[in-house]
């Protein structure tokens, strides 16, 4: 019997195997369309929102026959709200519109003609599940986790047990995504992910994403969208996918905004928000600050290494506490001006800054045996560390948007400018302990400037019914400057003195140059297509002021994407999806800084690295009920070559200049190898009841890694994650929540990270007609600490460490809305409380 495994064969194959797939849904669809004689007449109509008349994508239609009501067709909006039912049988039949977030829709009496006749239902307006149709108040309760067609959205308004927490709390509550204990985030086990806000990149992402992401206000973020498989209008970067951050802006007339105040025993946070809108011109104003409040944690640390030379073995235990603090501030303003019904110009300016602090000492015992298990010597020693780390970056862009005669035309222009400085500083003493001298010190300074610069052109023109052409073109360019600035202790009279050979400084630049094309269509007159394909060119330059110019050869990447979906009766949709992208290695992962603050523990980075290049396919099964569940079921694999992992090697002597380091663990980041996973995540939402609601999402996935760094030392292992959302809404103006969350142990390329376990509760309750809210949250209110175990293994050397992370605290939040919120029409505001014609 002779079988062929898709995920067997060499990725290029694949690739040619998807490009041929292209080619034949393009030839299929070209014969189609020679024959526009459907049988039967075809129904057509828009969905809008009854309150602000935007247009609602995706939702979900069943056509029934009006006597018997049977489903006899169905389909989706596009992303203009627009549908289409052909092949439709003469006869009367009513349409029922579903979409999460809104009361189901309906149009009776639809009256369809003969065979190629058209029937056009006009505007239907869906009803959010809670509005006030006045020129007063605006109430809109949307579910928290939606899906779409290409993305899922969390609408982090609707978040009760995050109140008074930051972007990092959550990102713990979205399927398929993941947070560690220090913040680190993947998607769908893929660490490599292209963070914007507001759709934009900002060179604040450039530094250690974990720490942005915990200086930004929970209170001041309106959604996250999580894109695990982009099309050819995204860029190309990010193996892992695309997460963007929607700040809070309300596009609603009148002036109108917010204020939030949160405190508690470790977080502390302050924002506003102010927008302001009348007639064309809108403008939005946000400022906000936190702060983490000093807290101490422990680590204890154990390593066996060997000396393949000498075949001695040292054991090196260290353990202490570490003092840890962090701020950031963030503020910023936008503007819009609708210059005719179809000329828009918005411009925006962003200022973000953050900050954190460590200290620690450690006790430390070295032991060195022979090969014989002799002891050579048995040393104690303490260390002594002090860290800081400062970054803010200015962030502004223009855009214009020009929309034609013809529907769904549109041409527009984006300039997006990013500046970004920061510094990282450290010093450590080593002393013996009896007596107690100082025998040793460094220092350290590592400021970095950082400039990006993104200007982008896209045009879409539909080109007949059913079929839009999407086309690009962009520009980044990016110059990073950077200083190693590294210094001795003079141990006579304490003082750190600047070294010359332990000391550099890099200047880099990298330039992309990129295009695409995407067509959407139909296929089969039931499959709806959307494939294109995105080429990017990349060139980098280099000049390290201890080796010179470092060569890059430039490299082109095509990036081909393609999206099948079908809906079925009763809300059912598949989606099939298959899609290319790049990991380009950031400025952190290249910067040759090397860190010793800690001397035995000593992290650099590796100028040196390779793009990881990836390939992705996505099968998803979505069904929405009538009664509110919804369930998501994503099956997927991801292949990565050159994948790029942090990595650990033990060094007997580690030389940097004119000083030897001693008993070394050197942590920098490498192209491990070639990575594949193959997962399930599960997400399901029930409401049990009217007032209660579960949400549980699963998430599993096997990982093989074959490793190019270690020959012969394969990975295999298997993660899962498990989390649910209890919501029980007591009355009108209280609710109250619960969330807990369980992450596996992960493996990665040289050990695995032992499991753990996180959770919170809180409650909110709503005052004077809901414009002024009190939030209480408690996380992990039962354990002071999260334990997290590491076990590494390398050629010559095994390392175990534990760490009590503290993660207990009790906050509680002030938020107070001001304002109103008038949707209307700007040239017809007489009739803001009337259902558009065509509604039912």
């Amino acid at each position: 019997m002779f079988t062929i495994n898709l995920f067997t064969l060499p990725i290029h194959r694949f690739k040619i195997g998807v490009l041929l797939l292209l080619f034949f849904l393009f030839s299929n669809y070209s014969k189609a369309q020679q024959h526009d004689n459907p049988i039967g007449a075809t129904v057509t109509g828009k969905i809008v929102d009854s309150l602000t008349l935007v247009p609602v994508e995706y939702a979900s239609l069943s056509l029934l026959n009006q006597e018997d009501n049977k489903v006899v067709n169905g389909n989706t909006t596009d992303d203009k709200g627009e549908f289409v039912l052909t092949g439709v049988a003469e006869g009367r039949y009513k349409l029922l519109i579903y979409f999460v977030g809104y009361k189901t829709g309906s149009k009776n009496n639809i009256m369809v003609g003969k065979p190629n006749t058209v029937t056009n239902v006009g505007d239907i307006v869906l009803v959010s599940t809670e509005t006030k149709l006045k020129v007063v108040e605006v109430t809109t309760e949307k579910s928290l986790i939606e899906n779409h067609i290409d993305k899922m959205v969390y609408n982090a308004e609707q978040d009760v047990t995050s109140q008074g927490g930051v972007a990092s709390d959550m990102l713990k509550k979205i399927p398929q995504v993941s947070v560690d204990v220090d913040g680190n985030v993947e998607l769908q086990g893929n660490a490599n992910i292209r963070f914007l806000i507001n759709g934009k990149p900002s060179t604040l992402f450039g530094n250690n994403i974990a720490d942005v992401l915990q200086s930004i206000p929970a209170n001041q973020i309106q959604s996250i969208e999580v894109i695990t498989s982009p099309g050819a209008k995204y860029d190309a970067e990010g193996t892992g996918g695309i997460i963007n951050i929607i700040l809070k802006k309300v596009t609603a007339q009148g002036v109108n905004g917010n204020v939030s105040l949160s405190g508690g025993t470790r977080f502390e946070s302050g924002n506003f928000n102010v927008n302001a809108r009348k007639g064309k011109i809108g403008v939005n104003i946000f400022g906000s600050g936190n702060t983490l409040l000093l807290s101490q944690g422990s680590t204890q640390t154990n390593r066996t290494s060997l000396d393949a030379i000498t075949n001695e073995t040292t054991n090196f235990n260290q353990y202490g506490t570490s003092n840890k603090s962090r701020g950031g501030a963030n503020a910023g303003i936008g503007f819009d001006w609708e210059m005719t019904p179809k000329d828009n110009f918005n411009a925006s300016f962003n200022y973000n800054y953050f900050t954190n602090h460590g200290d620690g000492i450690n006790n430390r015992h070295t032991i060195v045996n022979d090969g014989g298990g002799n002891t050579i010597s048995d040393f104690k020693d303490a260390l002594a560390n002090n860290a800081d780390f400062y970054a803010n970056s200015y962030d502004w862009s223009a855009s214009y948007k020009r929309t034609f005669k013809k529907e769904g035309q549109e041409l527009s222009v984006l300039y997006n400018s990013s500046n970004g400085k920061n510094n990282y500083s450290f010093w450590q003493k080593e002393n013996y302990l009896n007596p107690d001298t100082v025998y040793a010190g460094t220092s350290g300074k590592n400021p970095l400037a950082n400039h990006e610069t993104n200007i982008e052109i896209n045009y879409t023109q539909p080109l007949k019914k059913d079929v839009v052409l999407e086309m690009g073109a962009k520009t980044v360019l990016n110059e990073i400057t950077s200083e190693s600035d590294l210094s001795l202790l003079n141990t006579y009279n304490e003082m750190f003195y600047y070294n010359s050979p332990l000391s550099s400084s890099l200047n880099y630049s990298r330039n992309i140059y990129a295009g695409y094309l995407s067509a959407t269509f139909k296929l089969f007159k039931w499959l709806d297509v959307k494939a294109g394909c995105r080429d990017e060119y990349t060139e980098s330059s280099a000049f390290y002021s201890n080796s010179g110019n470092i060569t890059f050869n430039p490299y082109n990447t095509i990036v081909p994407s393609i999206f099948i979906s079908h809906t079925f009766n009763k809300n059912q949709t598949l989606k099939l999806s298959y899609n290319h992208r790049i990991q380009r290695p950031d400025y952190s992962d290249l910067n040759p800084f090397v860190n010793t603050s800690d001397p035995q523990n000593i992290t650099t980075g590796n100028p040196n690295l390779h793009p990881e290049v990836g390939d992705k396919v996505e099968f998803t099964y979505t069904k929405a009920f009538e009664k509110g569940s919804s369930i998501n079921i994503v099956l997927f694999y991801r292949g990565n070559k050159d994948d790029i992992q942090s990595f650990v090697t033990y060094y007997s002597n580690y030389v940097i200049g004119d000083s030897t380091y001693h008993n070394v663990a050197v942590t920098t980041r490498e192209n491990v190898g070639r990575e594949d996973n193959y997962g399930l995540n599960i997400y399901g939402s029930i409401p049990i009841t009217k007032k209660m609601n579960l949400r549980t999402n699963i998430s599993l996935f096997e990982r093989y890694i074959i490793n190019g760094a270690l020959a012969g030392s394969n990975v295999q292992g298997f993660n899962y994650r498990i989390n649910g959302n209890f919501s029980y809404q007591v009355t009108e103006t209280l609710i109250i929540e619960a969330f807990g969350n369980f992450n596996s142990p992960r493996t990665n390329v040289q050990g695995k990270v032992q499991s753990f376990t996180s959770y919170n509760f809180a409650l909110r309750k709503q005052f004077f007609h809901k414009k002024f809210s009190i939030a209480l949250n408690a996380n992990n209110p039962f354990n002071k600490y999260m334990n997290q175990t590491t076990e590494l293994t390398g050629s010559n050397f095994t390392l175990y460490t534990f760490r009590q992370v503290p993660m207990r605290s009790f906050g509680i939040n002030l938020t107070y809305k001001f304002g109103k919120m008038e949707f209307k029409r700007q040239k017809e505001d007489e009739e803001m409380n009337q259902p558009p014609q065509g509604g039912s």
